[in-house]
Order: structure tokens, then C-alpha cells, then sequence
């Protein structure tokens, strides 16, 4: 369980609180700079290290969406709290996040197969995760501009993905399960 791939996801984890106390109590743009970018590196890294190694697990396979989740729920509440982004925004994301979270919730109680996060999915995840840093530098006075728009142009890609996603994970959610007839 305790893998290369999942102890990367528990430091992605670990910085959670470390980003939020720096950015939000010690008001340290670039270290919290440096913890998010780090945390959205461990996210890039961890799958591409559990297959090259051979270390995919189930639990991995878990984890890492639900850090995913945790994270980006922090950093937007974090970044509304600073005006970074607008509280509507970030109550759509949660509430996407939170039914889903009913979602697979019901489908585990009714003993439905777990459903695969996407490829659309994960780049979702990695356009927000690479929105965060860029978005997080905006207040620079000779790269702020630019980091803005690129911060931006990456949060309206994932956001749109992330959005398109959540339709398609529902819609997989409710689809009736066929039974094959002997």
C-alpha cells in the first residue's frame, strides 16, 4: 500500500494545511507558490511513476482522486477567501465535487462497480492544478500580467473539462446496468 506512487500522494496531501497556513495565515505568496506547483508536480508524477514501476494500486487508484478533490477544494476556498477567484465559482466546484461524492457513495452501497476516472478527467485535474500556481503569482509587478492570463487560460480548460466530466461521470452513475440473457 505504502508505494512510491502513494507516499507522492501523501506528500500532495501533507501540503494541504502547509499551503493554506502560508498563504492564507503567514501571507507567503511564494511559498505557497512552491508548495502548490510541488503539489501539482506529485500529481503528474504519481501515475506516471506507479506504471512505469509497476506499483498501480487499488487504493492508489482511489487516493489520488479523493487528494485531488481535497486539494483543489482548498486552494479555491483559499483563493476566494484572498478575492483570487469569485465564491460562485468555487460553490459550482464543490458542488460538483459533493455530488459525485453522493453519487459514488450510492453506487457503493448498491454494490456498483467503482467508476474509472477518465482521461477528459484527468485533464481536468491537471488544468486546474497547473491554473493554481500561475493564478497564485498574478499580484507580481513585471510577470503578473502574464501569469494571470496564463493562470487563466488553463483555469477556463480545466474548468470546462471539469464541468463536462462531471455530466459524464453522472450520466455513467445513472445508467441502468445491463444484464446479459443466457
Amino acid at each position: 500500500m505504502l508505494n512510491i506512487p502513494n507516499m507522492l500522494t501523501l506528500v500532495r496531501a501533507l501540503g494541504v494545511p502547509l499551503f493554506l497556513y502560508l498563504f492564507l495565515v503567514a501571507e507567503q505568496p511564494l511559498a505557497s507558490f512552491i508548495v502548490i506547483a510541488l503539489g501539482a508536480l506529485t500529481d503528474y508524477l504519481d501515475g506516471k511513476v506507479a506504471r512505469a514501476l509497476n506499483q498501480s494500486t487499488d487504493f492508489g487508484a482511489k487516493f489520488d482522486p479523493a487528494v485531488d478533490r481535497l486539494y483543489i477544494a482548498a486552494v479555491i476556498i483559499a483563493f476566494a477567501i484572498k478575492d483570487y477567484l469569485p465564491w460562485p465559482l468555487v460553490i459550482a466546484i464543490i458542488a460538483r465535487d459533493l455530488l459525485l461524492l453522493l453519487v459514488v457513495i450510492s453506487q457503493r452501497l448498491r454494490g456498483v462497480a467503482y467508476i474509472e476516472v477518465t482521461f477528459l478527467g484527468k485533464a481536468a485535474t491537471f488544468n486546474l492544478l497547473y491554473a493554481f500556481p500561475f493564478l497564485l503569482l498574478q499580484d507580481l509587478s513585471v510577470i503578473g500580467v502574464w501569469c494571470y492570463r496564463a493562470g487563466w487560460a488553463f483555469a477556463i480548460w480545466g474548468l470546462t473539462l471539469y464541468f463536462y466530466t462531471g455530466i459524464q461521470y453522472l450520466l455513467r452513475a445513472v445508467k441502468p446496468v445491463k444484464v446479459k440473457d443466457k
